[in-house]
């Protein structure tokens, strides 16, 4: 396992990282305690979750991954630990997140860290994130920014002052985005130099063979700006594993979930993925081999998160940080990407 520096912090985490949003809905505590046992024999000791998990979100099982994570920390040194969460930006329909009104102002978030630090056991959290924009912007297959005059989000600024005063209290270490876009991005880092603020040091946002929009202008922000990226959903819901070419019924988030997973419902993404999911196979590797392969060691990605229901997918995902792709494969994956570019965002 490697371990990098993310963005220009302290912080030097495993290349691959554990997700968690099955916690609590598809997994028990004690198959959630497995994989967390499992991930880190292995090397993995970077933990991502959310206040919202496990996913699909709900009132019963809110928080409840974060739960299960604190309870596993219980019997670790919480220091050789690094442990990021999410607060949930504004949403509709929520009515047990934060009264309903989840905005991104210095109480809201200050009540948001409170209890997930209370869930957590922990006292401070390592990376803490924004896990949408205030603003309104295209995220979760969202595919085109549309203007909205009359929008009164939480300011950037505001957010980063209510964040900084959160570090300054020792409860959080760095700070970082999620689902951003570029404008975003520099924002964030453009008012945190001015006014001395925390900057932050990651976004994290979906990256794998189906969906590269992040190499069109987000990867040239990072690169020059010393920002890591976290790249989750490296298997695109589970699509590029190629258990769905074969058989579309076959039990997964998708056909649990299937308006959960609506940006991998496109009409390019089947057809891709099959291609994909033959060039793998054909190259003697496993679909799940290849489109893992792909971007834990592409220069752009910081650490990969991976997640999943059973230990042996996350044997099989953990194991995949051996395979190397030659140049000849990555041509040929390119040869698809140009010819089904980005089917799902």
């Amino acid at each position: 396992m490697d371990y990098r520096p993310l963005g220009r912090s302290a912080l030097n985490v495993s290349a691959i990282c554990l997700g968690t949003m099955t916690f609590g809905e598809q997994n028990t505590e004690a198959e959630a305690h497995a994989q967390l046992d499992y991930a880190f024999d292995c090397g993995v000791t970077f933990v991502d979750v959310a206040e919202m998990y496990p996913v699909p979100t709900a009132e019963a099982t809110y928080g409840r991954s974060e739960e299960i994570v604190g309870s596993w920390l219980r019997g670790r040194s919480r220091d050789r630990v690094i442990v990021a969460t999410k607060v949930a930006g504004p949403s509709q329909g929520r009515s047990w997140v934060r009264g309903g009104s989840p905005s991104l102002d210095r109480a809201s978030m200050g009540a948001a860290l409170e209890a997930s630090l209370r869930r957590l056991g922990t006292d401070y959290v390592d990376l803490y994130q924004i896990h949408w924009p205030a603003r309104r912007v295209p995220v979760f297959g969202g595919y085109k920014f549309t203007p909205a005059p009359d929008e009164q989000p939480t300011p950037i600024r505001e957010q980063l002052e209510g964040l900084g005063e959160l570090v300054r209290e020792g409860k959080i270490r760095f700070v970082g985005v999620s689902n951003e876009h570029p404008w975003g991005v520099m924002e964030f880092l453009r008012l945190a130099d001015a006014h001395g603020l925390p900057r932050i040091v990651s976004t994290q946002n979906a990256y794998n063979l189906v969906n590269r929009t992040l190499d069109f202008g987000m990867s040239e922000v990072l690169y020059r700006e010393t920002v890591g990226l976290l790249a989750y959903s490296p298997l695109g819901f589970g699509h590029l594993s190629g258990k769905y070419v074969d058989h579309p019924t076959a039990r997964g988030r998708v056909t649990l979930f299937p308006k959960f997973g609506l940006r991998y419902q496109t009409g390019n993404v089947a057809p891709a993925v099959r291609e994909y999911a033959t060039l793998a196979r054909e190259s003697g590797l496993t679909p799940a081999q290849m489109a893992l392969a792909y971007v834990y060691h592409h220069w752009s990605v910081t650490s990969t998160i991976i997640g999943a229901t059973t230990i042996d997918q996350l044997r099989e995902n953990i194991a995949a940080w051996d395979t190397r792709l030659s140049d000849d494969l990555l041509a040929k994956i390119d040869a698809i990407h140009l010819h089904y570019p980005n089917p799902a965002l």
